[in-house]
Parts: structure tokens; C-alpha cells; sequence
């Protein structure tokens, strides 16, 4: 049985696999969506993340597809007390930005999607340098007040933001972050390595990162040569023009053959095992997906294998 793991100061428990709702609504229809969340479910799997944005950059959808299908599921399933549901706020073309005002509405219209009472983890998407912290936060604050909202986290955010939030919010006795988002992989490092990782690690804070397979590269399926039939793909294949992509996959190859593995597991095992990594994200369209995300979970990276892919993806 996989243990699950705490999620920074919170009392969420939470499977060390995030499954991504991105493609709900958008590559996976309702149905499709239903499988992939049965079959993560039945795997152990307990944490799901959305926006209530998913997926209104297809056209004739208005955002909160995701959402709604996550809603319809628990519904049907009857099971919303055994996952965790994290959504986000900033993006959905009728509640853009992060006045106070637009983030309780956001909140109201996410909880209606998905059907409850409450949101177990509310991120802020991006972040808006442009509205205090001290307005973003008092906001969330009273969410929990409320009893809608029982933990938040940012997405999105600089290390100077993200410090200041957190400084508030101790300051004042306020709702505090408990978990960051960042884009973080094998193939981006610079986007959460640094300043924003020292901010985490000692606020005690969970990383869940999101591109985690870069749209799709780190699967290895993006070859010399290669057609693959994905709405990520042209962004995925970007990787393989670069030394540093080259490097990794080779890489990997390396690792996936020693474990008689694949790519894509050892890719998010090794995201798994980085410092103040709770639980990557990673999506499926299809069910017959999940198998590789699943297998980094009891994947178990040697030292000398971890420093080959951390070298490697320098």
C-alpha cells in the first residue's frame, strides 16, 4: 500500500500522484474523464487537481468543464469524503483576477461546478502583482472562515509575493499557503529551482508540480522523426531541438531499461524524489495512461540514478 503523504503544515493526506483534470472537458470527453478518474481511484489515488479556467481555451466551452465533470463524478461515485479536490482561481473568463470581490465569487461558482460544500485546497492560479497580498489573503482568509475553502496555496507566484503572503498571513493570524504549484520537470528546472524553492523549503510548504512530463515530452514518446497526434505536441517537441533535451531522454532511456520501466515513470519519479516535492501532477486522457504515471509511485530510484538524470538535466 503506497503511503500517502502530508501535505506541508495542512492535515490533508494525499496520494504521492496528483491526477491532473486538465483534459477533462478538452481531450477526454465525460465519459473518457470517468474512467481515468476510476481507474486512479482504484489504484490508491485520492488527489485530484482542476481550475475552474479547464478548459475555456476550446472553443464553445466557457471554463469550468473540468470542474463540473469532477462534480458529476463524486455525485455518481458518492465518494467526495475520500478525495481531495484542488481547484484554482484567477482565470475563469467570467472571474479574472484576484480582487477580493472576484475571488469569492470564483469560490461560489468552483463549489457549485463541483457539487460540495467545501474545496479541500484553493490555489491562486497567477498570481496579480497589481492586488495586494494583503487583499488576496484577508480574501482566502474569510473563505476558510467560511467554511468553503479549508486549506490554500499559490500557483504562479514569485519568491518576493510568495514571501509576503506568507509574512502577512503570520503577522496577522491569517490563513497561510500551505502548498506552491510551480512548472517543474526534468527539462525546466529554473522555473522553481533557486529562490522559490528556498522560500518553500523553509516555510514548510508542499511543491506539486505541474508540467511534470513537459506537456508530454517526458513521456518519451517525442522522437527524431516521431508524428505524435497530441494538442501538446508541437509545444513537447520544442524540447527535443535543445542539448539539455537530448541529454535527458537519453537519460532516461538509460534508467527506464534498468527498472524494465518507462520513460514517463522514471521522469516523475525522479520529480517525486526532489527536495519539497509532495506530489507531481500528471494527466490522462485515456485510462490504458495511467499505468506508467501509477508505476512512479513505487518506483525507487537509486542515488546514482537520481544524480544521472539531475546531471543530465543540468
Amino acid at each position: 500500500m503506497t503511503s500517502a503523504r502530508k501535505l506541508g503544515t495542512s492535515d490533508l493526506e494525499v496520494f504521492p500522484l496528483a491526477l491532473g483534470g486538465n483534459v477533462f472537458g478538452w481531450t477526454a470527453d465525460e465519459v473518457r474523464s470517468f474512467a481515468v478518474l476510476d481507474a486512479y481511484t482504484a489504484a490508491g489515488g485520492n488527489f485530484i487537481d482542476t481550475a475552474d479556467s479547464y478548459s475555456a481555451w476550446v472553443e464553445g466551452n466557457r471554463g469550468g468543464e473540468s470542474e463540473t465533470i469532477i462534480g458529476k463524478w463524486t455525485k455518481k461515485r458518492g465518494n467526495r469524503s475520500d478525495v481531495v479536490i484542488a481547484t484554482k482561481v484567477s482565470q475563469h473568463p467570467e472571474f479574472q483576477g484576484l480582487t477580493a470581490a472576484s475571488i469569492k465569487a470564483a469560490a461560489d461558482a468552483s463549489l457549485r461546478r463541483l457539487g460540495t460544500d467545501h474545496i479541500d485546497l484553493y490555489y491562486t492560479h497567477f498570481d496579480k502583482p497589481d492586488v495586494s497580498v494583503e487583499e488576496i489573503v484577508g480574501a482566502l482568509d474569510e473563505l476558510v472562515k467560511a467554511g468553503k475553502v479549508r486549506h490554500i496555496a499559490a500557483s504562479n507566484i514569485s519568491a518576493e509575493r510568495l514571501q509576503a503572503s506568507l509574512d502577512f498571513s503570520e503577522r496577522e493570524g491569517l490563513a497561510r499557503y500551505v502548498a506552491l504549484q510551480p512548472h517543474y520537470n526534468l527539462v525546466s528546472r529554473h522555473t522553481y529551482e533557486g529562490e522559490l524553492q528556498r522560500v518553500t523549503e523553509r516555510s514548510g510548504l508542499a511543491a506539486v508540480p505541474y508540467y511534470a512530463l513537459a506537456s508530454g515530452f517526458l513521456t518519451g514518446k517525442y522522437r527524431p522523426g516521431a508524428t505524435v497526434e497530441s494538442a501538446r505536441a508541437q509545444g513537447a517537441a520544442r524540447h527535443l531541438r535543445t542539448e539539455r533535451g537530448r541529454r535527458v531522454l537519453a537519460a532516461l532511456d538509460e534508467v527506464a531499461r534498468a527498472h524494465d520501466a518507462e520513460v514517463a515513470s522514471v521522469a516523475l519519479a525522479w520529480l517525486a524524489a526532489r527536495p519539497t516535492v509532495a506530489a507531481p501532477i500528471a494527466s490522462a486522457r485515456k485510462a490504458d495512461q495511467l499505468p506508467a504515471l501509477l508505476k512512479a509511485v513505487e518506483l525507487r530510484l537509486t542515488d546514482d540514478e537520481l544524480a544521472v538524470l539531475t546531471e543530465a538535466s543540468a
